[in-house]
């Protein structure tokens, strides 16, 4: 059991400490794949051996050194691979780390939704619940041939090795997550357009700041509207350059929404969706003799120093500080 899948669990005034955490994990392992926006997959089997403690062990360590430097609890889930290790940390809590045996993972499994399987979406659940595999056992114990012809050839060999416990995956060390989403719910139904866009708003300096705090940009953002009767509209863009830019963000965001043509709309929530991840240093930027851009630019990284030190809301857009 080597791979630890961590949960930090962040209150509002050390929500961008999410580099500094993921430096906690590397003084164990330098194998680290950052999950933004907080949390993280380790390989402890170096560290292990080098410590002589098990990977349950290390993880009491880790969850103390966040306590102790930053103030931040966390969940930990722990399994001879990445996969089991996250479906671990479903079942863990804080202060308890929930560890899966590789001789017990087909038994940890076969209980479980199949939806609780990491990369199974909502359609391919739904389809394999129609003919009675709703659990990872029943997967499992599924003729190859039922899966392949119900979700294809590859995917139907991959999830059922997966049901079965077998994990080939790994830790890619400093990779990021492909996603990441914001979201802003209305505690009732939203008629007014300007209170739209300030959700947006508010949802694109969130994104922006968090792909900033782990030094990464985005190639394409996706905007989900969300309404009374539950139906929804998605609409994405592909933007001009790779960016984390919260500026940039927030022209696209109000782009898509105006494109909507929305009439008197009842919105009941709306999400960004930032995707197609990539390192900050791997990305190029198209140079401006715009000098309001570079101001722009240089408050920004004023504004993420504050935000680190005094919290998410230390400061705001003036259309939200109200």
């Amino acid at each position: 059991m080597t791979i630890l899948c961590v949960r930090f669990q962040p209150s509002p005034p050390h929500e961008v400490a999410l580099p500094e955490l993921l430096g906690l994990l590397q003084e164990f392992t330098p194998v680290v794949e950052a999950l933004p926006p907080d949390g993280a997959l380790a390989d402890l089997g170096g560290a292990e051996r080098y410590f002589g403690r098990g990977a349950v062990e290390l993880a009491a360590v880790i969850r103390v050194r966040a306590l102790a430097r930053y103030g931040v609890d966390c969940v930990i889930g722990a399994g001879p691979g990445p996969m089991l290790a996250r479906v671990a940390l479903r079942d863990a809590r804080p202060g308890v780390t929930r560890a899966v045996p590789g001789d017990a993972a087909a038994e940890f499994l076969a209980g479980k939704p199949v939806a609780a399987l990491p990369g199974v979406g909502p359609a391919t659940a739904r389809t394999l619940g129609e003919y009675g595999l709703d659990t990872l056992g029943r997967v499992a114990a599924a003729p190859l041939s039922t899966l392949q012809r119900l979700i294809g050839a590859k995917a139907g060999r991959e999830l059922r090795e997966r049901a079965g416990g077998l994990d080939r995956g790994r830790v890619v060390p400093n990779a990021v997550s492909r996603s990441l989403v914001a979201e802003r719910a209305f505690a009732v139904d939203e008629l007014d357009p300007s209170r739209h866009r300030a959700a947006l708003l508010a949802a694109a300096g969130e994104t922006g700041a968090r792909l900033r705090a782990v030094e990464t940009v985005c190639r394409t953002l996706t905007l989900t509207v969300r309404y009374a009767d539950r139906s929804s509209t998605t609409r994405s863009r592909t933007l001009a350059e790779p960016t984390a830019h919260s500026a940039a963000l927030t022209a696209a965001a109000y782009g898509m929404y105006e494109a909507l043509g929305l009439q008197r709309a009842r919105v009941r929530a709306l999400a960004l969706r930032a995707e197609g991840l990539t390192p900050a240093g791997q990305a190029a930027h198209q140079l401006t003799f715009d000098p309001v851009d570079e101001k722009v630019r240089r408050l920004e990284e004023v504004a993420d120093r504050a935000r680190a030190r005094f919290g998410p809301r230390a400061v705001l857009p003036g259309t939200l500080a109200a």
